[in-house]
């Protein structure tokens, strides 16, 4: 049977802790989306999202050589809050110049749904919250309707082409949509 043909995770995940790597890249393949959406979750400034995607592969990598079925999570939660941990810790412990774009992360999710998926400790739970909305705030505030709404569906992981699709908008009206709101993003997080 091909790797790809397996359907439960956690056969991958046995095969993958002893070292079969082909089952190890077919669940980190599986679980790239939820990667991706941890990332967009978060806004850089100056820097891009590619960055937390690989901090976010780092933590999907450590949960597929960490995780045990102990009667404890799914490996899907499991995954989802070392994917956010590694990204969270990364924005958190960037405090290098060298690495400045992180130290400027700010979480836009609906921290609800992230809350309702992690372990998460309270106070840093209540913090996240309270950012969140007053990030979400501002930028309804500095961005126009349009550019709010185009922003948030980015942050979401719509691509261009769902968004060109839902908005009825061609592609270079909401790339350039999306680049305008990245600068007054940025003079807000800067104040």
């Amino acid at each position: 049977m091909k790797i790809s043909e397996i359907k439960h995770d956690e056969e991958l995940l046995r095969l993958g802790q002893n070292g079969d790597k082909q089952a190890t890249e077919e669940l980190i393949r599986r679980y790239a989306g939820l990667v991706r959406r941890c990332a967009r979750g978060f806004f850089l400034i100056g820097g891009e999202t590619e960055d937390l995607l690989q901090e976010g592969m780092i933590g999907l990598y450590s949960a597929i050589v960490g995780y045990q079925k102990d009667g404890g999570s799914s490996f899907k939660n499991f995954a989802y809050t070392c994917i956010s941990r590694q990204i969270i810790d990364a924005v958190k412990g960037a405090a290098s110049k060298k690495n400045e774009p992180l130290n400027g992360g700010v979480f836009l999710h609906d921290v609800e749904w992230m809350l309702a998926e992690s372990s998460m400790d309270p106070e840093e739970a209540l913090i996240l919250s309270e950012e969140s909305k007053e990030f979400r705030q501002k930028m309804s505030r500095e961005l126009s309707d349009f550019e709010f709404k185009i922003t948030t569906m980015y942050l979401e992981g719509m691509s261009s082409a769902e968004i060109c699709a839902a908005t009825g908008k061609s592609a270079k009206s909401v790339d350039n949509a999306v680049q305008r709101s990245k600068k007054k993003l940025q003079k807000i997080l800067k104040k």
